[in-house]
């Protein structure tokens, strides 16, 4: 009984979740930048691995839905609301982080970018520090051979939940800007200074990438 409870709530907020976002990016325009790093990847068939930040996950999965990505989620109580939401949208899910099922998370997104899918990690993910890069997706980068696109999330109004990662809600009729940024390769046999090295440069992708599209929110 408590089974059939649960899956009853996980498949209500997901329908509910649907209908909450798809509403809500009725209203929102998008505008893009960067895309042409990705083209030579989409002309190839060649899947990437998107970075980005815990808290501009929302706009993003309006942007790439249906488009078979697949996400890192939490094993934390919250991430099965966040898969059932996910799976709504076309997206496939590996759960695990940095913090809890880290290593199954890992070979989970490693096996999907074998199978050909693109994927969707939040390096600052699941609890922070906001901003604060965790290794996890330059593992699958080292392990892949897959480029790391850095992405970028803005919006010209919207919320900002009190949260450790402000997580943004773009208001009705904003507009939000998303700028993909230059591919980063980790080679196979990166050693430690050269995976610190990785951090640091993904890092302030991520950094110039927010100040192009003005997401200034402070950490």
């Amino acid at each position: 009984m408590k089974r059939r409870t649960s899956e009853l709530r996980y498949s209500t907020a997901g329908i509910l979740g649907q209908g909450l976002v798809g509403s809500l990016f009725l209203t929102v325009r998008f505008q893009t930048m960067g895309e042409d790093h990705l083209r030579p990847f989409r002309e190839a068939g060649t899947p990437v691995i998107f970075v980005f930040w815990h808290g501009r996950l929302l706009p993003l999965i309006h942007r790439h839905r249906h488009q078979r990505a697949v996400v890192l989620v939490s094993e934390h109580g919250d991430g099965e609301y966040v898969t059932r939401i996910l799976e709504r949208f076309g997206f496939g899910t590996v759960r695990g982080s940095s913090t809890r099922g880290g290593v199954r998370g890992l070979k989970g997104l490693v096996r999907a970018a074998r199978k050909g899918h693109d994927l969707a990690v939040a390096p600052d993910g699941p609890r922070g520090p906001n901003r604060e890069l965790k290794p996890g997706a330059l593992t699958v980068a080292r392990m892949t051979g897959l480029p790391l696109i850095p992405i970028g999330v803005g919006a010209s109004s919207g919320w900002r939940a009190d949260t450790w990662d402000r997580f943004l809600v773009p208001r009705p009729f904003s507009t939000v800007r998303i700028a993909y940024g230059e591919p980063c390769f980790i080679a196979r046999d990166a050693g430690e200074a050269e995976i610190e090295d990785a951090v640091r440069t993904v890092t302030q992708a991520l950094a110039d990438l927010s100040a192009r599209v003005g997401d200034t929110v402070d950490r």
